[in-house]
């Protein structure tokens, strides 16, 4: 997977110049730049950020963003991240509150399409950036937390005896359910309804109570 947290490792700098000055340090500064962006790309048909427009309204010097994000394609891949794991954080969310793993399970997948359909400037941005997914890497954390919650959710209803193939091939089959029917929805080829998504996530493998 192509993104994560930043390409480029750097050290906190307070150095800020320009208006605001001082208002920023140990980080503060590419925080707020994630903050700033993910506002403004929520609101785009086609996601796209300068470091220099960003910089502006953030009211410091361009080359102070630059010491956090070398180009535009890393602040990009960082707000795909941040992207991903607010999905994640929501799916998490829901299945905490479910009432057994396999419900939990599908709640994750009800949310993935949910989220999806509120944040389609986000999804658009996610899969631009996001790269080939390993679905069985070694660090979870580098796949952002929502392909980490697919991940939590296989293992727990996967019988223990399963090889990772097996596994991967749940995780795929998974994915591409709720993916390509928020992708149906979000480009006019479905109606969303709520209850329709839910039976048919339901009505999966690993959603049915006639699995397992």
């Amino acid at each position: 997977m192509s993104v994560k947290g930043n390409s480029v490792n750097i050290k906190d700098s307070p150095e800020v110049s320009g208006k605001g000055s001082g208002a920023y340090h140990h980080g503060d500064l590419r925080a707020a730049a994630i903050a700033a962006g993910m506002k403004r790309i929520e609101d785009m048909a086609h996601p796209d950020l300068g470091l220099r427009a960003l910089a502006r309204e953030l009211g410091v010097s361009a080359t102070a963003l630059y010491r956090h994000f070398p180009n535009k394609d890393a602040l990009l891949d960082a707000l795909a991240l941040e992207a991903l794991n607010r999905l994640g954080i929501s799916q998490a969310t829901a299945a905490q509150a479910a009432s057994d793993v396999r419900e939990g399970f599908v709640d994750v997948g009800v949310t993935y399409v949910k989220w999806s359909v509120e944040n389609p400037a986000l999804v658009r941005l996610i899969y631009d950036r996001v790269g080939k997914v390993d679905l069985e890497a070694d660090d979870p954390s580098e796949m952002g937390e929502a392909f980490l919650q697919l991940r939590k959710g296989i293992t727990a209803l996967m019988p223990d005896n399963m090889s990772g193939e097996q596994r991967t091939i749940a995780a795929l089959h998974a994915w591409s359910l709720v993916h390509g029917l928020a992708m149906l929805i979000l480009d006019g080829q479905v109606e969303y309804d709520p209850d329709m998504v839910r039976k048919v996530v339901q009505s999966t493998e690993f959603g049915s109570k006639k699995s397992g």
